[in-house]
Order: structure tokens, then sequence, then C-alpha cells
């Protein structure tokens, strides 16, 4: 038996198991048998023609080996394989850095010179040998971008702030909501409304007056990336969806910037740096982007508000390492950490040679349109819609419930979440059950679907469509649009 470690976005399709025991001699055996024994899960991880799918990885072990599905590659009694989709094969490692590499070599030692406020303010990094003042000039000399002032971006801000980088470039559109203040420590509740950047702005420059801020409030696209990227150091993935994620990695393989990535979801978290001069980017981990939906963002899918700080702490400590050019920074690694564990797993990362952007024949030499590259990449990246007769307005809904009709309606959250809030007179049925419950269901009468905000609820009604119900709707909004327009004592979440 191997054990097969689950991540957190696939727990739901393997029995609610994070760890199972699965048979089998080689990789492809333990993955085919896996596959077999949980049909909702395969689809997940192998394409119609049965190979493992681009946004996937299995690795064997945690050190030195990465295992291909479709190879076979033995499996010893109890060894572990780790199945780590994008939250954006082979055997070899990443050809190590011969000696710690600074990004910025050279500088204009007069432009970076300390005051006697800032000998004071950073006494204890000059006292540390790996630093010294050298390093500490090398720290005010430096530009860092950070995309994102939200959850990863809040410490990671911080801490270069705090630690002297001479500048650091926010890119953040946003607005800060009463939702973010869980996680997004650099705002407080006097700065619900205001723009994330200038919320940030003026907390960075209260943590340290020496540094320099420059906001960017503007999303980042392939029409601006290039202009705003090309005079920074090194960029901080800080986002938090797809498109812009493999934005950010193109351009800092265009212009040949290190890219400090992070990611997290629920209770675990990634983090690495891709550096395309001395190893794999993104691409080289996760080809293609998975399919829409499958990934929730942290609206849908929850995290635990301390875990971007514990992420975003170790892409600060990444940057300051790429600035000083000290230590071994996370070049061909991938870190892995599990809150509720409290488990850090690392493994090894190679540069794939037929990589589009950073292989040897690259296909990739501008920047493309990264929405639809996310958004039409696979067979089933075709967002969930519903016709415009199969809406129904909660005003419309509320309506019929007041006159008394007799309403089916179903709501396809997840129990912890029908907890929180919920419409009255609905029935609960998660999004996950509602095929193999359909059984439940009157076929013949009118079925109301509803959510969080009509996404999953219009998933479930294209499913019991394809199962032959016809009289179903979908509540525009959920139970969102419920509690903005009909009951406001019905909590937001």
């Amino acid at each position: 038996m191997a054990r097969v470690l689950i991540p957190t976005a696939l727990v739901q399709f393997s029995g609610g198991s994070d760890e199972l025991d699965v048979a089998g001699a080689t990789v492809k055996a333990v993955l085919d048998n896996l596959a077999a024994q949980y049909p909702e899960l395969k689809k997940h991880l192998f394409s119609d023609s049965g190979e493992l799918r681009h946004f996937v990885n299995v690795y064997k072990g945690s050190e030195d080996t990465r295992a291909l599905q479709g190879g076979d590659t033995p499996v010893e009694e109890d060894e572990e394989l780790s199945i780590v989709p994008s939250i954006a094969g082979g055997v070899g490692a990443v050809r190590p850095l011969p000696e710690p590499v600074s990004v910025i070599p050279e500088y204009r030692r007069d432009e970076a010179e300390l005051s006697n406020e800032e000998i004071l303010r950073y006494s204890r990094h000059l006292i540390l040998p790996e630093v010294n003042i050298e390093g500490q000039r090398r720290l005010k000399a430096a530009k860092v971008l950070c995309i994102g002032a939200g959850g990863l971006g809040s410490p990671l801000a911080l801490y270069l702030a705090a630690a002297g980088v001479g500048t650091i470039g926010i890119v953040d559109f946003d607005t800060v909501d009463l939702t973010n203040l869980q996680r997004q420590i650099i705002h407080g509740t006097k700065d619900v409304g205001r723009l994330k950047m200038e919320s940030a702005r003026e907390t960075l420059r209260d943590i340290n007056p020496h540094v320099n801020i420059i906001g960017f409030d503007e999303q980042f696209s392939s029409e601006n990336a290039m202009r705003i990227v090309k005079d920074f150091d090194l960029v901080i993935d800080g986002t938090d969806n797809f498109p812009t994620r493999y934005l950010t990695n193109d351009v800092c393989v265009l212009l040949n910037k290190p890219n400090v990535y992070g990611s997290i979801f629920r209770f675990e978290g990634q983090a690495s740096v891709f550096w395309a001069e001395k190893g794999p980017c993104y691409r080289c981990l996760y080809p293609e982007p998975p399919p829409p939906g499958l990934v929730p963002s942290c609206a849908e899918g929850g995290v635990l508000g301390v875990l971007p700080g514990i992420v975003g702490c170790i892409q600060a400590n990444e940057a300051i390492k790429l600035i000083l050019g000290v230590g071994n920074p996370l070049i061909g690694r991938l870190l892995l950490f599990n809150a509720l564990k409290m488990q850090f797993r690392e493994l090894k990362l190679q540069k794939d040679p037929n990589c589009p952007i950073c292989g040897t024949n690259r296909t990739i030499t501008e920047l493309i349109d990264y929405e639809e590259f996310c958004g039409i990449r696979g067979e089933e990246a075709a967002p969930q819609t519903v016709e415009e007769s199969e809406e129904i307005t909660v005003r419309e809904l509320k309506a019929r419930m007041d006159r008394g009709e007799k309403l089916t309606v179903i709501d396809v959250r997840e129990p912890y979440e029908y907890a929180i809030a919920r419409i009255p007179g609905t029935r609960l049925i998660p999004l996950g059950q509602i095929v193999e419950r359909s059984g439940e269901l009157d076929a013949g009468s009118e079925i109301i679907l509803h959510c969080r905000s009509g996404k999953r609820s219009a998933d479930a009604l294209n499913r019991l469509k394809a199962k032959g119900f016809n009289r179903l709707k979908n509540l525009t909004g959920g139970i969102t649009a419920w509690s903005d327009e009909i009951d406001s004592g019905v909590p937001k979440y």
C-alpha cells in the first residue's frame, strides 16, 4: 500500500480523507486504483484520454524524486505520493546556484547611504554579519514590486518596509471590504471603502518614512505589465487569480526578473522563487491553469486568517535574501505548508525544456490575453451559465413566497454555510450531492436553486438539466442578494 496525500482542494472528492492507503506497485498503478475507487476524483486528475492533467503534479517522496503518472516508477510499501494541483515529471533537480546571488549586484552607493537615524532603526540588521551595513545599503537601493495588497501582500509589504527596502511598488485597484480585515492586516476598520493601494501606502509610510512607496491604482494587465515591472529589481506575486498569476510569471520571464511566488487555500499554502535564468518558472510547474470553478477563491472556499501571514512572511524573507545575496533561495524548490498539521514539506522542481516561455524553443515571446488563456483551456473551461429565462430575482422569489405559492427552493451550499445564514423555507442539498440525490426531487415541479452568489447554483441547474429536469430556476445573486434587497437580518459572509 502507498500513502496518497490528497490536497484540500480535492478532499471533497476523496470521501473527505486527506490521506488514503492505495494498493499498487508503481505510481501508475496507484493512481489508476485511486481513480477507480473515487470516480469524482478521477475527472479532476485525468483527461478523457487518461493522461494526468497539466495543472496537477504527482510527487513520490519529498526530496529528490518527482514521479510522472504513466511511467513504471516503483512504489515501496508505505511510501508517500503527493498530489499537488495548482492553487495556482521526471527525475532530477535544478542545478543549484553556484553561490548566493543578489538581484542588485551593482548600485550607486551615494544614493544608498544610511543616516544616523536609519543606522539606529536598522541596528539589529547591522550587527548580523550576513547583513551588516553593506547589506542594509543594498536593501535601501532595492526596488520591489508587490502585485496585490491583500492577504499575501499585507504581511510581505509590512516586513519589506520595516526591513528598509528603499522602494516598494504596490499594484492594486480594489477597495477595502469588511471581509478583508480578517487577514489583510495592512488595512484597518477606518479604511473600509478606501482604495487598498492608498490604505497600504499610508500604513507603510507610518511604519518607515524612509521608504518610497509607489502606488499603481490600476488593474495589472497585458497592456501595462511591462511598463510597471521594468524598473523594479524583483516581483512578489500576491495575487489571488490565475490570469494575473500567469501574467506575472510571463512578464518576469520576458524581463528576466525573479518572481517570488505564494498562494493560499483554506489551511494550505505554497511558496517558491521562479527565476527563469536560474531555474524553472511557474509554467514549468503548471503548464496550464485548472478549469474555472475547480479552485474556489477565498470568498468561496474560505481561508484561515493567519495563513497568508505565514506565507507572506516567507515571501518577504525570500525577497530579502535575493536582495542581500545570502542563503539558499527557493529556486527549484516548492515549499508546501499545512497549518492544521503545522507541517512543512519541500518538493524539488525542474526546468521544463519544453516550457513555452522559458524553454529552448519558446513559443510565447510577448504577453498574451490571460483571461482568455485561463478561460478556454481544457474541455471543462467554459464557465457555468444559465439562460435568461432560467433566472429568478430575489424580489420575484419573495413575491411568490408572500402569495403562498408552494415552492421547492434548494440551497446548494455546504452545511457550514447553511449554519451561518439561510433563506426561510429552503432545503439543503450541497452541490456535490445534487446529482446522486436528484431522486429526492420532483422533476415535474418547479425547482429554484440558490447558493451564496449564484455561481454554484448555476452549476447545479446545468447538472440537473442533464438529468432530465426542465423546470429549473437559478436565484440571481444568491443569498447575498437576499440579504441586500429583502432581509438585512440575514448575515452576509
